[in-house]
């Protein structure tokens, strides 16, 4: 199995989770027989959020390590990128972090598959919450500026619209952006009470403090990504993460006693609390090992045939794998 993940960079803990998340579900699996008796070993490469890094990686695993399946890939165009690299490869690729809706939609391919929520399912959750909370929201949107940025950007725009949310403003900041002063005169001038934020890593720890040292925080109700505020960077964010609220597919206080489980296995193994991101890397393991079950094979098309309309057990929960799409089904939380 391939691992094409982020092992440094601005996204660096979110690779960290994931490769803790896989690493983990190999250890139980491998420790229990294996797949059809069959060990597996795990390949790691460094995508570095980047397209253009991550493709020849992930070509050099299928062409030269000769992987049966790949997975990782946190960057949302990173991900569309090899999946095109998997199909031209006649091989499969499951994400288990990128939020871009067009993975599974506009540019759904049929070898790629993502155990995790799209921004769409995300969004649809947060805005049911918003339009309760706060039903006169005047929100302002600020994204990363790349394709995760600016579709987590849309998907919560047309779910807070379609219930009556108004939208102020929007604006992309760079990808490890180290100053976000510059648009502080965009957002005061919208006068929003809502700001809806996509950032995630490092970003937003400086986002966030540095909406504090300048005020704005003060009057405003903070949304965003599941990826914003994780367990990675919260300690780093401190007090100004309070009340930041998302719609999110996991959190270790899921009172079932797969995720007692897992949580009690993760912190273990590690020291250190899973978020989504350790909880859907570590489901996506028992996926692919379900489907070559049912299978019986890891032949490509066999593999993509069972795992089409999948359930399987994670630490959420049940999950379907909806064939027309490949997009995971699951409930959602804020």
């Amino acid at each position: 199995v391939g691992v094409v993940t982020l092992l440094s960079g601005t996204y660096a803990s979110l690779g960290q989770q994931v490769r803790w998340g896989i690493e983990l579900a190999t250890k139980e699996i491998n420790a229990s027989g294996g797949i059809m008796g069959r060990q597996i070993q795990l390949l790691f490469e460094d995508e570095e959020a980047n397209p253009a890094v991550a493709a020849p990686k992930a070509e050099k695993l299928f062409q030269v390590e000769k992987v049966d399946f790949l997975t990782g890939t946190v960057n949302s165009a990173s991900t569309l990128a090899v999946g095109q690299v998997a199909e031209r490869n006649d091989r499969l690729i499951a994400t288990t972090v990128s939020f871009s809706d067009a993975i599974t939609g506009d540019k759904c391919s049929p070898n790629v598959f993502r155990v995790n929520a799209k921004a769409g399912q995300q969004s649809v959750a947060l805005a049911a919450w918003l339009s309760e909370a706060v039903p006169d929201a005047q929100v302002f949107y600020l994204g990363p500026d790349y394709e995760m940025g600016r579709s987590t950007v849309a998907a919560f725009k047309a779910a807070a619209e379609a219930r009556g949310a108004k939208t102020v403003g929007e604006v992309f900041a760079p990808l490890g952006n180290k100053d976000y002063s510059p648009f502080f005169g965009q957002i005061r001038a919208s006068r929003p009470n809502v700001l809806y934020t996509s950032v995630a890593g490092n970003d937003t720890v400086r986002l966030f403090n540095q909406l504090a040292e300048y005020g704005l925080s003060r009057n405003l109700t903070t949304v965003g990504a599941s990826g914003t505020v994780t367990s990675q960077n919260m300690e780093a964010i401190g007090e100004n993460a309070e009340g930041f609220t998302t719609g999110v597919g996991y959190s270790v206080d899921l009172d079932i006693p797969a995720n007692k489980t897992f949580v009690k296995a993760f912190e273990a193994e590690y020291k250190a609390l899973p978020d989504l991101y350790g909880a859907d890397s570590y489901g996506v393991m028992y996926f692919y090992k379900a489907a070559v079950e049912k299978a019986q094979s890891t032949e490509t098309d066999k593999v993509r045939a069972a795992m089409e309309g999948l359930e399987w057990s994670t630490p959420q929960g049940m999950k379907t794998m909806r064939a027309g799409d490949h997009q995971a089904m699951q409930d959602m939380y804020v």
